[in-house]
This record gives structure tokens, C-alpha cells and sequence, in this order.
């Protein structure tokens, strides 16, 4: 019976009870470090929220390294010059060429390119394979609608979304961080413009439908472009294209002369149903169904066909400028 207390001591001393490594990692942790801990949040808290560094301003950063990393990201060969200089904005320029006057660097070494250029011809190319694409997707479309829409893709504000998700932010050399919505749009086209320079206009012409284009995808055309006064322009193209006189009819109504009041009406021409749409009154209504039928007309429903991004187009086929 003595054998057997002292083989279980033995084996109680040589196998620690679970969690007894935690007590003697605890017993490691000296007193101090929970005061500082507390005294550094405590003035964390009081200094604020910190302003955003850029990742340029650390020391393992290079640039070099990060442009090329950056054309392998999107599979695209640029030359690191035309990326470099895709991604100077002007602003930046001028401060860099003022810094090396001050440092008595030679007049003809301050010269610093920025992207005024690249960007005016990515603009360029990427607003004439725009609207080749819309031209080419959305044939029943009017030029007012196709105009609506390839502003709503070119706009600042898709064009920053776009640069924002492709990495560009901790890559523009700007005057200021983080950079602005109209600096990470004008980056974007200064970056199609480079890729024309080194790979040719037809892979911008890709680049431009792969990165842009796509913007489209799962896109309600109706929030992008809503005609105005949908009436009168359904009874034009219902003129033009000879298909008789748009008429409203009232097809159905429930809880008139109440704050619940619904109407039905719907759109003919030549005994034709084009369209129908409610509203809480006639005019709403009529203007629901009219925008229905421009729908119809137009094929820009939402279970139309989906849009084709693997389309190439020819060279030809786009405009520049």
C-alpha cells in the first residue's frame, strides 16, 4: 500500500494538473505591466484618434518593388517609369522640384514629370470604349440613356471606388493623405493611360471593360438613368417607331378617397399592352407604367440579358477623341 501512495505522488509531481502551466506563466507576468498597460491606453485615449500615415513613410517601404507588385496584381506588364509617373500628381511635383531647388540641386535635374497627361488620355480611352461597349450591350437604349449611363461609370465617384479597390491609395504621391476622391479618380486614368504607352491601346481597351464595365454587373439601369417626363418620351418613341398612339387606361383602383389609395393603370398602343405600374394616384401611377413600358421598349428590365464582359471590341470599332 506504501508502493502504491509513493508511484502516485511521483506521478502527480511528474504531470502537472491542466492549467497549471497557465498559473506559472501568470506568475512570469511582472506587476508592473498591467499599471503601464493601463497608463498607455489612458494617454491613447487622450491624444485622440491618430492621423493616417502612409505606408510610404515607413522605413521597409519600396516603391519600386510596390509598383511592380502592383502591375503583377492586376496581370498587366507596365513600364515602372510611365507607372511611376501615373501615380505623381502635379501638386507633389511642384513640392519635390521646390525641396531640390532649396538643396541647390542643378535646374536641369528639378524637372519632375506628374500625370496631368496620362490621366487626360486614360480619360480619353477609357470614355470611348465605354460607350462602344454601351453602344454594343444596349442597342434599343436612346443616346441620352447610353449618356447617362457611361457619366454614371465614369464619374468620380465610381472611378475612386474602382482605384480604391485595385490598392492605388498608398501609391499616389500627393501633397496629402489619404487622398482625395478626385485624386484616386484621376490616378485610375493616369494608370489606363500608362498601360496604352506600354502594352498598347487594346489591353487599356480591356482593362477598361474588366475594371470599369463590370461596375454594370447586377446594376439596376433604372437607378443609374431614369428618364424624365416618361410619358411624352414613350408617345415620341412610340412615333418614331410607328407603333401608334401611347394610351393610359386605368385598370383597376382600391381605397380611393384614402390615405391607402391604390391605382393600376396600364400603357396601350394599338391594343398592345406595353407596360403597367401602380401609385397612390392617377399621375404616379400612369408614371410608373410609362417607365415600364421604356423598360419594354428598351429591354433594360432586370431579367434582360445579363451583359457580356468577355466582349472585345475592334479597334476600329472606338472613337478616340
Amino acid at each position: 500500500m506504501s508502493f502504491l501512495r509513493s508511484a502516485a505522488g511521483l506521478l502527480a509531481r511528474a504531470k502537472p494538473l491542466e492549467g497549471s502551466t497557465t498559473e506559472q506563466t501568470r506568475r512570469h507576468i511582472k506587476r508592473w505591466v498591467s499599471p503601464t498597460l493601463r497608463e498607455l491606453a489612458h494617454r491613447q485615449k487622450k491624444l485622440g484618434p491618430q492621423k493616417p500615415e502612409a505606408r510610404s513613410g515607413f522605413v521597409e517601404w519600396n516603391q519600386r518593388s510596390e509598383l511592380f507588385a502592383f502591375g503583377k496584381r492586376l496581370g498587366e506588364s507596365f513600364e515602372l517609369s510611365q507607372l511611376q509617373r501615373a501615380f505623381t500628381e502635379k501638386s507633389f511635383a511642384r513640392r519635390e522640384e521646390e525641396r531640390r531647388r532649396q538643396l541647390g540641386i542643378e535646374e536641369a535635374d528639378l524637372q519632375m514629370a506628374d500625370n496631368s497627361d496620362l490621366a487626360e488620355k486614360g480619360q480619353h480611352i477609357a470614355r470611348a470604349y465605354v460607350e462602344a461597349f454601351l453602344q454594343h450591350q444596349l442597342p434599343k437604349v436612346p443616346k441620352e440613356g447610353l449618356q447617362a449611363i457611361a457619366n454614371f461609370l465614369l464619374s468620380t465617384e465610381s472611378l475612386a471606388h474602382v482605384s480604391s479597390h485595385l490598392g492605388t491609395k498608398d501609391l499616389i504621391q500627393s501633397s496629402e493623405y489619404p487622398p482625395t476622391a478626385e485624386s484616386l479618380a484621376q490616378s485610375l486614368q493616369a494608370v489606363i493611360g500608362a498601360l496604352a504607352n506600354s502594352s498598347g491601346i487594346e489591353r487599356a481597351f480591356l482593362f477598361v471593360r474588366d475594371f470599369i464595365c463590370t461596375q454594370l454587373n447586377q446594376k439596376d439601369l433604372l437607378d443609374v438613368w431614369t428618364p424624365q417626363e416618361p410619358l411624352q418620351l414613350l408617345d415620341k418613341i412610340c412615333q418614331e417607331r410607328k407603333l401608334g398612339e401611347a394610351e393610359p387606361r386605368l385598370l383597376g383602383d382600391c381605397g380611393r378617397n384614402t390615405v391607402l389609395a391604390a391605382y393600376q393603370v396600364g400603357i396601350y398602343a394599338n391594343r398592345q399592352l406595353l407596360g403597367k405600374g401602380f401609385g397612390e394616384d392617377l399621375k404616379t401611377a400612369t408614371e410608373t407604367a410609362a417607365i415600364d413600358a421604356l423598360q419594354s421598349i428598351f429591354d433594360t428590365h432586370d431579367n434582360r440579358r445579363p451583359f457580356d464582359f468577355s466582349l472585345q471590341l475592334e479597334t476600329k470599332n472606338v472613337r478616340l477623341g
